[in-house]
């Protein structure tokens, strides 16, 4: 189901989080599908137009996500390597992007929760795009900790100080104010 991928390092997205993202694509699709026909029953030209593309959007997701849903299509082979032979950086924006379309269109529950689960996916892909936390591995932390160490007595601290109270300020119960600047005079 899922191609072999090169590009992911050792501290890649574990195989739940894969399954997770594909999970929320499918059922985003299926969701974003229903939504968009009911945002379609509307007397607006612009949530019909919001609907159309959600219905699109939704078709696109579960053809990506999971191409058993669609065997009878003869493309969907072709689809769907498509989609697992692109990296998660280009999945994130492929699902974020055109999400936002119908929520701009028709600001309603349905295409807000339809285009929601959509965008949800692209977010899942854009989350194993950056990777886990702490996804280096341990030797190299621990050089880069070391050289840390030794740069420590290279770096220069500033330490910077407040003045004295400002004039006109209280001071242990008295008013300072300031003192008349003396210009010298000419005669």
């Amino acid at each position: 189901m899922f191609a072999k991928r090169e590009d992911i390092p050792d501290g890649g997205p574990t195989w739940w989080f894969k399954y997770l993202a594909r999970g929320v694509g499918t059922f985003g699709g299926v969701f974003a599908i229903m939504m968009g026909v009911w945002a379609c029953v509307t007397l607006s030209p612009l949530c019909l137009v919001a609907g159309i593309v959600q219905i699109l959007l939704g078709f696109l997701a579960i053809l990506f996500e999971s191409p058993c849903c669609c065997q009878c299509l003869d493309f969907v082979t072709v689809a769907a390597k498509f989609a697992d032979s692109r990296p998660f950086w280009q999945k994130c924006p492929l699902y974020v992007i055109p999400a936002i379309l119908p929520m701009a269109l028709c600001a309603g529950a349905s295409t807000i929760l339809g285009s929601g689960c959509i965008l949800l996916t692209g977010v899942l892909y854009g989350l194993m795009a950056v990777g886990r936390k702490g996804a280096a591995p341990r030797d190299d932390m621990a050089s880069k900790a070391q050289l840390d160490g030794e740069n420590e007595n290279q770096q220069v601290n500033l330490v910077i100080t407040a003045p004295g109270p400002l004039p006109g300020t209280q001071i242990s119960g008295t008013t300072k104010f300031p003192q008349p600047t003396k210009f010298p005079q000419f005669s």
